[in-house]
C-alpha cells in the first residue's frame, strides 16, 4: 500500500491542531457556562433600608460571531487578514442573561454584553469556520494554515500547552528525607487544594490540607462520621487488620463522638471562640476545603472518608513494599492542559472580578439613596482589557508566565512546531533531572528528540507528528453512563 494515500487521507480528516480546537470549542460551549453556574447568583451587602433582599442572578451565556465596530458605531463580520492589517484584535461578544430580583420577585431580565473573548482560528466560532479553499483564498488565508492561534492588536499569538501533574489523582513518593509521603491535588471548579498524608515519627498518620495542618487522620475521620473504630478498620481492609491504624485507633480511643473530632480539630487550628461557633467553622472547613472535588455539601462526608481509608491503604501497602512507589514522570499520571482549560482559568478568575465590580458600582450608588439598574452599571470593557492584557503580555492567572507567546513565523514547520510545544512549570533553574529525563512513556505521545539546548532541555518538549490528545469528560455524565448500564452504588 502506498503510504502517501494513508498520509494524505489522514490529514483530509484530522488538522495537527485538533486537540486545541477541540479544546478551545468545548470551552465556549460548556466551560463558560459551567463558570456562571458557579457564579450564579451574587447578593450585595447594603441595599435600601425598605427592602429584605436584593439578588443578582446570572443565566445563559452566549458567544457571537468576531465582529468589528467601526467609528461610526456600526457593526460587521470581520476575518482574520483584516484584523492582522488594521493592527486590531480578532475578537468575538459576550453576551449575558442578567435578571435581578426583589424580594424574591423579578424586577429586570436583560441580555448584557459583558465582555470580548479572543477566537481561535479555524474553531467553530470563527469566520472561517467552513470555508472551502477557494473561499479561504478569497478570504486572503492560506489555505493549508492549520489556525489554532489567536489574533491580538494585529499579532498572531500562540497558547502554549502547560503540562501538569493529574488532579484528583493520589500518588505516594519519597520527600526529601527519604521518607514516605502521599500527595495529591483536589480539584474542583476555582478550587485547587493540595492534600498531604504522612507518618509522624511516634508512627500517627496525619493529613494537610488548606487551613488544617498535620491533623491526625484518625480524628479527620471521626469528624466525618466514620466513628467506631471498626467500621474505619474495615474501611480500609477487610482482609487485612494493619497493627499501625490499630496504634493510631488506641492513641485516639477518647474521642468518642463526631462531635468531639470536629471540636478536637477546631481547637487545633486556632479557632477560640464558643464551643458552638467554634464547630460550625470547622464543618465548614471540612465541607469546603477537605477533597472539593467530591462534593462541597455536608451530605458527602461519608464518600470522603471512605476515600480517605482508600488513600490510607495504598499508603500502608506501598510503605510496606507491597505496593511500588508511583512515578509521577509516567505520563499516566500528567494531563496536558489545552488552550481552553487555561482559558477557562483565566476567565473563572477574571468574571469573579467583574461581579465584584458590579455589586461595588450597586452599593456606591445605593449610598447616594438611589435604586440603580443592573443594566447600567455592568462594565464590560473590564473583562474585556484583563483578559487581552493576559493574552498580549502572557502573564496568566496563579503568576505562569509566557502562557501566551507571539506565534514563530519563521516557515510552516517551524509553526507547526510551535503549535505542537508543550512546558513544564518546573523552573528552568533547577536541575530536576527525573523531570528533564526521557520517560519510556513518551514514545509516540511526545518527541523524543525535539528539545532545546541549554536550561530548558527536556522542560520544553513537542507532542508527537500524530499525536491527538482526549479530551476532559464530566464526572456526571461518566456516573449517569454508567448507573445506565446498571452499576449501583
Amino acid at each position: 500500500m502506498d503510504k502517501s494515500i494513508l498520509i494524505k487521507k489522514y490529514f483530509e480528516e484530522k488538522k495537527f491542531v485538533e486537540s486545541n480546537i477541540q479544546s478551545f470549542n468545548h470551552l465556549l460551549e460548556k466551560g463558560l457556562q459551567k463558570v456562571i453556574e458557579e457564579n450564579k447568583e451574587a447578593e450585595p451587602a447594603i441595599i435600601p433600608h425598605n427592602i429584605e433582599s436584593f439578588k443578582i442572578r446570572f443565566g445563559r451565556i452566549n458567544i457571537g460571531k468576531p465582529e468589528v465596530t467601526e467609528a461610526d458605531g456600526s457593526k460587521r463580520p470581520i476575518y482574520p487578514m483584516e484584523a492582522r492589517l488594521r493592527k486590531i484584535s480578532y475578537y468575538a461578544p459576550i453576551y449575558l442573561e442578567v435578571s435581578t430580583y426583589i424580594n424574591d420577585v423579578q424586577r429586570e431580565n436583560f441580555v448584557a454584553e459583558v465582555g470580548k473573548l479572543p477566537i481561535m482560528l479555524k474553531s467553530k466560532f470563527c469566520n472561517l469556520d467552513g470555508l472551502s479553499r477557494e473561499e479561504l483564498v478569497k478570504k486572503g488565508e492560506d489555505p493549508s494554515d492549520p489556525g489554532g492561534y489567536f489574533i491580538i492588536n494585529g499579532t498572531e499569538k500562540v497558547i502554549v500547552t502547560v503540562e501538569d501533574l493529574a488532579a484528583n489523582n493520589f500518588m505516594v513518593e519519597l520527600d526529601s528525607s527519604k521518607n514516605f509521603m502521599g500527595r495529591f491535588f483536589a480539584s474542583a471548579g476555582s478550587y485547587k487544594i493540595p492534600h498531604i498524608i504522612d507518618r509522624r515519627k511516634d508512627g500517627v498518620y496525619q493529613m494537610s490540607f488548606t487551613r488544617v495542618k498535620n491533623m491526625p487522620m484518625v480524628v479527620v475521620l471521626k469528624a466525618l462520621g466514620m466513628v467506631k473504630d471498626e467500621e474505619i478498620m474495615k474501611a480500609i481492609s477487610k482482609q487485612k487488620q494493619y497493627e499501625e491504624v490499630l496504634l493510631n485507633l488506641l492513641e485516639f480511643v477518647d474521642l468518642k463522638t463526631q462531635d468531639d473530632a470536629i471540636d478536637y480539630i477546631g481547637k487545633r487550628i486556632g479557632i477560640t471562640q464558643s464551643r458552638e461557633i467554634r464547630m460550625e467553622r470547622t464543618k465548614e472547613i471540612l465541607t469546603r476545603f477537605l477533597l472539593p472535588n467530591l462534593g462541597t455539601e455536608a451530605n458527602v462526608h461519608e464518600v470522603k472518608a471512605k476515600n480517605i481509608c482508600k488513600m490510607w491503604k495504598k499508603y500502608l501497602e506501598v510503605s510496606s513494599g507491597a505496593r511500588v512507589l508511583d512515578d509521577k514522570d509516567h505520563y499516566m499520571n500528567k494531563r496536558l492542559r489545552l488552550s481552553g482549560d487555561l482559558l477557562l482559568d483565566l476567565f473563572r478568575v477574571n468574571f469573579k472580578v467583574l461581579v465584584g465590580d458590579i455589586l461595588y458600582n450597586f452599593q456606591r450608588i445605593i449610598k447616594r439613596g438611589k435604586l440603580p439598574s443592573i443594566r447600567v452599571i455592568i462594565r464590560d470593557k473590564l473583562l474585556t482589557s484583563r483578559l487581552y492584557s493576559a493574552m498580549a503580555t502572557g502573564e496568566w492567572v496563579g503568576g505562569r508566565q509566557g502562557v501566551s507567546q507571539r506565534m514563530a513565523r519563521t516557515n510552516f514547520l517551524d509553526m507547526v512546531s510551535h503549535l505542537q510545544r508543550v512546558v513544564s512549570p518546573l523552573s528552568s533553574a533547577q536541575e530536576n533531572f527525573e523531570a528533564r529525563a526521557l520517560h519510556c512513556t513518551h514514545v509516540g505521545r511526545l518527541c523524543p528528540i525535539e528539545t532545546p539546548e541549554g536550561t530548558n532541555i527536556g522542560l520544553r518538549k513537542n507532542l508527537a507528528l500524530l499525536a491527538s490528545i482526549s479530551q476532559n469528560v464530566d464526572d456526571a455524565e461518566i456516573i449517569e453512563k454508567v448507573r445506565s448500564l446498571g452499576v449501583s452504588e
